[in-house]
């Protein structure tokens, strides 16, 4: 019964109007030896609620450290949906990625959803294909990441590419980020550089001021983020669905959250 609610929860908080969805670790400043509850959040605005554990909705939950990459393990149904044994020092990249589920919305909320995520090419291709009328046919997936600085040792590592389909990697340690300096990011979708994506940058404690950009051909962006705190960077991406799938589009959301000391 509970993993039967827990899943209605989870379908319920689809992007029905733009939802975002993130990792948000106990503590982005682990001790090695420290057991962090990783947790995934669904919402807007930097504010949201548990999405707890589905193992069926999992195709990827993973640590990677220096000393190679885990399994983020946890119980069915459970809140955090996740649990990480730090083992190594340094900078740990968590990475998780859904399985597609379907979505229908319709037209109104569909082409609103478009423009929020600044898919204003997707709303073109339906105008131009008369379907701006029609409900939309969707599947959707979660590619979500977050930095973990264990003993706040991290040098090298927070820039590792774990092949998720849609992937925001720094180019910057957050640690380098402040007093004006910048953080760089890119955006890959299926490893390689997505240009002209809408990416925007988000603080935990003032989520209404938002700095947002589009990747250059490059897919890099630069955001200057103060105040420090914890961030989540996001960006959707939508292509054309895959015949079998029975959709017309396939959405890919990413995200990144880490914390600037």
């Amino acid at each position: 019964m509970r993993r039967a609610v827990a899943l209605a929860a989870f379908l319920l908080a689809a992007p029905a109007v733009a939802h975002d969805f993130w990792i948000e670790p106990t503590t982005f400043r682990p001790q090695v030896g420290e057991t962090v509850g990783i947790a995934l959040r669904v919402g807007q605005g930097f504010r949201g609620d548990p999405v707890p554990r589905m193992n069926e909705l999992i195709e990827t939950f993973v640590a990677v450290s220096r000393g190679g990459e885990m399994p983020v393990g946890g119980r069915p149904g459970r809140d955090p949906a996740g649990v990480a044994q730090i083992a190594d020092p340094g900078w740990i990249v968590v990475g998780y990625r859904s399985r597609p589920k379907p979505l229908e919305l319709p037209p109104d909320k569909f082409e609103l959803y478009l423009k929020e995520e600044g898919l204003e090419k997707i709303i073109a291709t339906r105008a131009e294909k008369g379907d701006s009328q029609k409900p939309s046919k969707e599947i959707y997936s979660r590619c979500a990441k977050s930095l973990l600085d264990a003993n706040g040792a991290g040098s090298a590592g927070y820039d590792r590419v774990l092949g998720l389909r849609l992937e925001l990697v720094p180019g910057k340690s957050p640690k380098e980020v402040g007093g004006g300096r910048s953080l760089p990011l890119r955006l890959l979708y299926e490893g390689k550089p997505l240009a002209g994506a809408l990416i925007v940058a988000i603080n935990r404690d003032d989520p209404g001021k938002r700095l947002s950009a589009r990747s250059d051909k490059a897919g890099r962006v630069a955001f200057e983020l103060a105040p420090a705190g914890v961030w989540l960077v996001k960006a959707v991406h939508m292509v054309p669905a895959p015949a079998a799938s029975g959709a017309d589009w396939e959405s890919l959301w990413a995200s990144l959250t880490f914390e600037i000391p």
